[in-house]
């Protein structure tokens, strides 16, 4: 295939997210002279190497590959000017260092997963669902020293459904990622970028939604809390990492994680937190409504439908969920 001319091309990323913009990248013919990913490393129950996405592709395009442990190791400098590429796209990696993302001629561009100046961060699809927005997007930008605050080049929106949850979401904007990417790639090559500062885009920055890294607190559930809200939380985490809670009753205390569910705002009959079943459905209380259950994981178990759950479980205790703060 004949690359397409005008841009010597550097692609740093890690996931899937990263790897399925990259294909397309290839597949528009660019001319892609290297490859930034992280080192392999051991994972599953074998602690076997596992390669990232990224370099899964660029090893089978036979795409030249840098897989450096420190972002500011002079080997690594080095190679990086040695490819004397006129731009770097980043796509889920690291946060890189002045001495990197000021290489390239033409700079470096990122793709964000939010309508940047809001949710800069980490996570920005997972709070973008926990939040209960009904959009979200794709900002491409170029960087400059703080995280996620560089000049806008373009962006794309996308609509965030009810029943979507944070893999659903993640599915469209990597998608509509692919799309901006070559977009923007194009603007670049045809000299028709025109960017926007974020500052103009908002009066006061305690005003903007951020997107922190998400840990395991953060994916803990209160069920003392209005049942919407309840309900983002969960699919604001599903399928990863996954929302949870800590089921009590008499000599029991283990957490179920929660994936697909449903929420009716209606009046409850027993305490907040209050785990039963009723008829072939699962119902946990919450303030002003109930958690419908459709797929759920006992620790120590395996992820299964609720049906199943009811059928295996011992219900003859009162079950209850806790909250520590």
């Amino acid at each position: 295939m004949t690359e397409k001319k005008g841009l010597r091309i550097v692609f740093m990323g890690t996931p899937d997210f990263a790897s399925y913009i990259l294909e397309k990248m290839i597949e528009e013919n660019h001319q892609i002279v290297g490859v930034v990913t992280p080192p392999d490393k051991p994972a599953g129950r074998g602690m076997k190497l596992q390669s990232s996405a990224v370099k899964k592709v660029a090893v089978e395009h036979g795409l030249e590959l840098a897989q450096p442990e420190k972002l500011k190791n002079e080997e690594f400098i080095d190679q990086l000017q040695q490819w004397n590429a006129d731009i770097f796209v980043v796509i889920a990696f690291r946060m890189l260092p002045k001495i990197v993302w000021s290489i390239p001629s033409k700079g470096t561009f990122n793709l964000h997963g939010s309508l940047l100046p809001h949710y800069r961060g980490a996570a920005p699809i997972h709070w973008a669902v926990i939040n209960g927005e009904k959009e979200t997007g794709v900002t491409t930008f170029f960087i400059d020293e703080k995280i996620d605050t560089g000049a806008i080049i373009d962006y794309k929106k996308c609509a965030i459904e009810e029943k979507d949850t944070v893999g659903s979401v993640y599915s469209k904007l990597m998608k509509l990622g692919g799309e901006l990417v070559l977009e923007t790639l194009d603007k670049i090559i045809n000299d028709e970028v025109n960017t926007r500062n974020q500052h103009e885009l908002f009066e006061d920055e305690n005003q903007l939604k951020h997107a922190p890294k998400i840990f395991k607190k953060t994916c803990e559930i209160n069920f003392d809390r209005p049942v919407e809200i309840v309900y983002n939380h969960i699919r604001g985490l599903n399928p990863f990492p996954g929302a949870f809670a800590k089921l009590t009753a008499e000599d029991f205390k283990k957490q179920i994680k929660f994936f697909n569910c449903r929420f009716e705002k209606r009046a409850i009959e027993g305490s907040i937190g209050s785990f039963y079943h009723h008829q072939k459905e699962i119902h946990i209380n919450c303030k002003d409504g109930v958690i419908i259950v459709d797929e759920l994981q006992l620790e120590g178990k395996k992820r299964m439908k609720a049906k199943d759950f009811i059928s295996g479980f011992n219900w003859e205790k009162k079950y209850q969920f806790i909250y520590e703060q």
